[in-house]
């Protein structure tokens, strides 16, 4: 697949798909890179992000000390490549899709009516 074309602040996403398509195109990966297995994949890294958090309080979810956070942050790496990965083998732009999706988002919630609201637009 050709990179489209994108902002500058969009290279960072380019670049990491292309670095994971060559990672799993040399260990010969790419058989395994199915749609399927690359969400259960995501999902799975997901749970361990949250392992990371339960029991804790808000408070401390929000203050982790630093061997927690460098934890979680490369949990998060994991979630972030795995959603790349899984983007670029369905072929779909990630960065102009989160746009259309805050867009929609803009619409559903309105400043005006869900400033401080947690609620579900159909709920405001």
């Amino acid at each position: 697949m050709s990179a489209p074309a994108h902002a500058p602040a969009d290279d960072s996403l380019l670049m990491l798909q292309a670095r994971l398509r060559e990672f799993a195109e040399a260990r010969d990966w790419t058989q395994f890179h199915t749609p399927k297995n690359l969400a259960m994949a995501l999902a799975g890294e997901a749970g361990e992000v949250l392992e990371h958090f339960q029991w804790l309080t808000a408070e401390e979810s929000a203050a982790p000390d630093p061997a927690r956070r460098e934890a979680v942050a490369l949990e998060l790496a994991d979630v972030l490549m795995y959603l790349v990965r899984l983007a670029d083998v369905l072929e779909v732009d990630l960065a102009a899709a989160a746009a259309r999706k805050l867009a929609i988002n803009e619409g559903r919630y309105p400043v005006d009516k869900a400033r401080g609201r947690a609620d579900k637009y159909d709920a405001l």
